[in-house]
């Protein structure tokens, strides 16, 4: 690997890929780093800036169980505060452990102010499951109006771009009740996208839920109205064979918070990616490598 590279602080994922060893500065500062340390399970108590309001029980069950079978492998990430500790990043396995009936768990005690807590957080939960759109807007939207932290900034603190991130902040415009709709699984991040701009979203929200549109049958139902909203699918042909392909590239879009565009011909085609940082990049490989991030 390039020193230029190495100059830009490309982190684990691009290593993990290509097999090099760690740098001498990248051991330094894990040495460096607070140590781990076992605290009382009943002392922790969760983050009130966690951007994850929903928590799936089976997926808390599945923990448990592994918790019960192997401990935890991964130490939770706290700050002191009240005589406690509050969790900065790792609530799913502080709620695992406690269903697992721990008294102790690991964790790492760091010290951090507000933004640094609710920036952690944040990313924490971006990069190792995915947050649920509304969720994930609203952690965007505490870092840009509460902290202060440009659209631009915030991209970067997640490695994500920033249209992904305007797209998102767009979302916490839509009705309270089409918001929930997405919270609960209901419409995916397309469905939402496409009501923004329908003239009435929450009466469109509820066709789109209880006839099971597309994002394409959303989007056409979203630009004649509600009344005018059965949507029906086009005449296969070259047009519709690109629109497919453009919802597939927005989906795909939404999912990587990267530009994506796809390119088919006959049998194939290609999929490029486009990452407008090093982090990004890093992000990209680390996904491909199935590094842990």
């Amino acid at each position: 690997m390039s020193d230029n590279l190495r100059k830009h602080g490309l982190g684990r994922g691009l290593s993990a890929l290509l097999g090099d060893p760690p740098t001498k500065e990248e051991v330094a500062r894990q040495s460096t780093g607070p140590a781990m340390r076992t605290i009382p399970i009943a002392d922790v108590r969760p983050n009130p800036e966690q951007p994850r309001k929903v928590f799936e029980e089976e997926a808390i069950a599945e923990l448990a169980e592994s918790i019960v079978r192997h401990g935890v492998l991964q130490p939770i990430l706290v700050r002191a505060v009240g005589g406690g500790f509050e969790i900065i990043a790792g609530e799913r396995r502080w709620r695992a452990a406690q269903r697992a009936q721990l008294h102790e768990v690991p964790a790492i005690v760091r010290s951090d102010d507000e933004s640094s807590r609710a920036e952690l957080a944040l990313i924490e939960n971006v990069q190792r499951q995915d947050l649920n759109a509304i969720e994930e807007a609203e952690g965007y939207f505490a870092l840009v109006e509460k902290y202060g932290h440009a659209q631009e900034v915030v991209a970067n603190l997640v490695g994500k771009s920033r249209s992904h991130v305007t797209n998102l902040l767009r979302l916490l415009k839509l009705p309270d009740s089409v918001r929930l709709m997405l919270l609960r699984g209901e419409l995916t991040m397309g469905h939402a996208r496409a009501l923004l701009t329908a003239p009435d979203p929450e009466a469109a929200a509820r066709l789109v839920v209880a006839k099971g549109l597309s994002v394409r049958q959303t989007e056409a139902l979203a630009k004649v109205g509600e009344n005018k909203g059965n949507a029906r699918p086009e005449p296969r042909g070259s047009s519709s064979v690109d629109a497919d392909l453009a919802a597939l590239e927005r989906q795909l879009g939404d999912m990587l918070g990267l530009n994506v565009k796809v390119k088919h011909a006959g049998r194939g085609g290609t999929v490029s990616l486009a990452y407008s940082s090093l982090d990004q990049l890093d992000m990209i490989c680390q996904r491909l490598s199935g590094e842990p991030i």
